[in-house]
């Protein structure tokens, strides 16, 4: 998957996520396969999730769900589908932080759909600055029709 030439970025991320200022959590959108995708996020120091010049633990969970929901929203958007999905964390399991990111780090998120029933997803992630893993997870996501 390429982490070059995104598909969307800035403010275009809107048109994949329902999240709006001050809680959008991705800022880039790479590249998707039907099971998997690519996102980013640059940390700057107004990130509310941000405390002492680091993204928190909550902010990662959240940069990895609306990751999440930026892949359902580019699946939708492959349909015609005029607004982006909503979707909700059902659990996280099995979260690892290596290290808390800094403010002016970029992360590159990369999920993984491990399995599909319903509107219920089950994602495995990895999160990386570079070629460093500083978190990773599984988590369930509930996509509202």
């Amino acid at each position: 998957m390429s982490t070059t030439n995104p598909l969307f970025q800035g403010e275009g991320i809107k048109e994949l996520i329902p999240q709006r200022y001050p809680i959008i959590m991705v800022d880039t959108f790479y590249d998707a396969t039907e099971m998997e995708c690519n996102t980013g996020l640059t940390i700057l120091d107004d990130n509310i999730f941000c405390e002492n010049g680091s993204l928190l633990e909550p902010g990662i969970i959240e940069h990895i769900a609306q990751s999440a929901s930026a892949h359902a929203g580019y699946k939708e958007k492959l349909k015609n589908s005029p607004n982006p999905p909503v979707g909700y964390i059902g659990e996280v399991k099995k979260f690892k932080l290596y290290r808390k990111p800094a403010v002016g780090e970029q992360l590159h998120t990369f999920i993984k759909i491990a399995s599909e029933i319903m509107n219920v997803s089950l994602i495995k992630t990895e999160t990386k600055v570079g070629d460093e893993l500083i978190a990773s997870c599984q988590m369930k996501i509930y996509i509202k029709e």
